[in-house]
């Protein structure tokens, strides 16, 4: 079969090829995020929705449409923080800064920037933290500072050169080359310029390519080349419009009428320096507007015409002084102070956090013990005598007559729902608590599905329904998977599908979506003709202890636990339950797995033929009642059992006799089975070899690391017959 992508690949793709064209076609770069947008809506996929929206926020900015720019960086955002995505927030942040700082709001600008920079610090994200710098160097350079500035630029070409992006230098490399010019050294600045043209070549950052060779118009413009630098003006500026940069269409506008203005072409000057100046005041761009200004008063002062020259001048001081004021120069003066002063802040708010959560952990680890030792307790008291109800019924079914069997039945059903009904407790509980762990095996899915439809199809047709399988005949012969879980899953989902449904049928739907690396995407779904479910009802209904009707009044019964369980249950596979559903129409439940192919060799079963007939078992068991239905259940095995009723009277017993097998319970007075097994399997005594199963009600005792290696099976009571049975032929030589 053919390799598809997932959905999720897919869109990262759309986003990864976005961000690759940006450079080259940045309306295209557009089209595809918003596609990859859609997709992830549609998909359901939050740090997709947010990654597609910073995504789309800095292609906006790029083509300067920064209102929509910001409104699509606040809202991926708030997907970010949802999902705890930091990188994704600085992402945003980012590119909401450099709309502020395009847009002349420079201390804003820089207080995202700096947000950001210790975001990507703490990552050390070589790439981002350039970009900051080379946004912080044009904020320097807007107010002066050149020296400050400088160290950002190279700042940047360091991280640049440590993420190996030649793209990044030579955005670095541009504005370094300005400085250069005014300092005088035209040499060095022509230098740089090249060499920034080149890597823009080298790159194919097409977009990038417009500043560079404004950068080396600016050099030719100093060393009086005023037609080689025309060239250069026009072939960046035919860059610029074309990619619809508006802060590089407005400075090459700019910079080409001054350099006309400088050669003395007088009427394209003041055609250029126009344009210039409607354009930045059309797109807010501070900086080219009040030195368009200055340039027309120059321009208009030569051509001698003093009325129009003075009120330029006027404008273009009205503006500056306009600009600075708005402007938070401390900010920039005291940048280092301000990062110190941020990160002493955050050390202190991390320090304070830290204190709280030591004392969150060590209340939830008491609270934690205080559970475990009631579950450890409450499992053992309500399964023991469970174990003995469900044992005896199922010893006298093979002795009833017909009559009785009707009673004995009703009683296996009874008992067996309870014992659902603790098993869904305690198995929250381990999800809750996060101990519970998928034990992956090599086994067949379709053998799954069929055990589980025979399973429930008598349910399902006592309430007059259908309940229909429908396998994907691509389906692999078998799959690395934990069928425990995956069968508690779907029993679970089936259950509800029957107890909400009282007309038409239920389907049971495996198909295959797609191949990758060697495992198939299956998807599985549950589709019923019942109730339904409400919209508003839709999250409710996977929270523990939540029923949709009034529980005085529903007539399903339940503990309420099964949703949540599922959820959970499938969270652990790295998925996620969804639904569809209409009231009174019916509900589909389904979920995605990518489950690995196995090979397996089927064998025929020897368990049914191997006779235990004569085999000696120490069987240590306080509660006489059970360790009377033990021995009964036993010896219909032909085995001969030894009963004690605690540890320490199975330490001596082992001393006495050589046992092919001990049955070991956990908790017992004088000795409990954990010191026995120890004792037993540490101390000089013929039984030190002996297979020791571990019989026990406490569904915590598996869990005890400690003691977990003096034993060779973990059971649970009530004891599965079959299940037993199969353990003890393991140890068969």
């Amino acid at each position: 079969m053919a390799e598809r992508i997932t959905s999720e690949q897919r869109i990262n793709s759309l986003l990864e090829q976005a961000y690759t064209i940006r450079v080259s076609d940045i309306n295209q770069s557009v089209t595809l995020a918003e596609e990859a947008l859609k997709q992830s809506e549609t998909g359901k996929f939050p740090n997709l929705i947010a990654k597609s929206l910073s995504r789309l926020s800095l292609f906006q900015m790029i083509k300067g449409n920064f209102k929509l720019s910001t409104q699509l960086s606040e809202k991926a955002i708030n997907y970010f923080e949802t999902i705890n995505d930091e990188i994704g927030i600085a992402d945003a942040k980012y590119n909401i800064a450099s709309v502020h700082y395009k847009t002349d709001n420079y201390h804003l600008g820089l207080i995202n920037l700096i947000d950001c920079l210790q975001i990507y610090k703490k990552n050390n994200d070589a790439v981002n933290i350039g970009r900051v710098y080379k946004s912080l160097g044009t904020i320097y350079e807007y107010f002066g500072d050149i020296n400050k500035a400088v160290e950002a630029y190279q700042e940047t070409i360091l991280q640049a050169r440590i993420a190996g992006d030649k793209s990044l230098e030579s955005n670095a490399l541009n504005p370094l080359s300005g400085i250069y010019i005014k300092r005088k050294n035209l040499s060095e600045a022509m230098h740089i310029a090249e060499q920034a043209i080149a890597m823009k070549r080298e790159t194919g950052d097409t977009r990038g390519l417009g500043f560079s060779i404004y950068a080396r118009a600016k050099v030719q413009m100093a060393l009086k080349k005023y037609d080689i630098a025309t060239k250069d003006f026009l072939e960046a500026l035919k860059i610029h419009l074309k990619f619809n940069d508006l802060l590089g269409t407005a400075m090459t506008y700019r910079k080409l009428g001054e350099n006309y203005l400088l050669s003395n072409q007088f009427d394209l000057a003041m055609e250029t320096l126009t344009k210039a100046r409607d354009f930045s005041y059309e797109n807010q761009i501070g900086i080219v507007k009040y030195k368009s200004n200055f340039h027309l008063y120059q321009l208009y002062k030569k051509l001698d015409h003093s009325n129009k020259a003075l009120a330029f001048l006027e404008e273009f001081h009205k503006q500056k002084e306009a600009i600075v004021q708005n402007q938070t120069l401390t900010i920039i003066d005291n940048f280092e102070l301000l990062n110190k002063v941020e990160a002493m802040k955050r050390e202190s708010e991390i320090q304070k956090e830290r204190s709280e959560m030591l004392e969150k952990k060590n209340k939830a680890e008491n609270l934690a013990n205080i559970k475990q030792d009631f579950l450890s307790t409450m499992s053992h008291e309500i399964r023991t005598p469970l174990n003995a109800v469900i044992t005896i019924a199922n010893l006298l079914d093979s002795h009833a007559n017909e009559e009785d069997k009707k009673l004995i039945d009703s009683l296996k059903f009874a008992s067996n729902n309870l014992l659902l009904l603790i098993n869904d407790i305690l198995d929250f509980t381990k999800l809750e608590s996060g101990k519970m762990s998928l034990e992956k095996k090599k086994d067949s899915l379709i053998f799954l599905f069929e055990n589980i439809q025979q399973t429930y199809i008598e349910l399902a047709e006592a309430k007059g329904l259908k309940l229909n399988l429908s396998l994907d005949p691509k389906l692999h012969s078998f799959y690395e998977f934990d069928s425990t879980r995956l069968s508690q899953i779907i029993a679970n989902l089936i259950g509800n599908a029957i107890k909400y449904t009282d007309k038409g049928k239920i389907l049971i739907e495996v198909r295959i979506l797609g191949f990758q690396n060697g495992s198939d995407i299956i998807r599985i779904s549950i589709e019923d003709t019942g109730i339904g479910i409400a919209e508003k009802d839709k999250e409710e209904i996977f929270e523990s202890f939540s029923q949709t009707q009034n529980i005085r009044t529903r007539k399903q019964g339940g503990s309420g636990l099964g949703l949540a369980i599922v959820k959970k249950l499938i969270n652990l596979h790295n998925s996620e339950i969804n639904i569809i559903s209409k009231v009174n129409k019916g509900s589909i439940f389904y979920f995605d797995l990518t489950l690995k192919h196995a090979k397996k060799t089927i064998e025929k079963s020897t368990i049914s033929e191997i006779d235990l007939k004569g085999k000696n078992v120490l069987l240590v068991e306080d509660n006489m009642i059970n360790a009377m239905v033990a021995s009964k259940l036993l010896a219909k095995w032909d085995i001969n059992t030894t009963h004690v009723s605690n540890g320490l009277f199975a330490t001596k017993a082992v001393l006495k006799e050589k046992y092919d097998y001990i049955l070991m319970d956990i908790h017992m007075p004088e000795m409990d089975g954990f010191e026995a097994a120890q004792w037993i399997r540490t101390k000089p005594n013929a039984n030190k070899e002996t297979p020791i199963f571990a019989l026990t009600a406490d569904i915590t005792a598996e869990a005890n690391k400690e003691y977990e290696s003096y034993f060779d099976i973990f059971l649970r009571k009530p004891i599965e017959t079959e299940k037993l049975r199969e353990n003890l032929c393991k140890f068969i030589d």
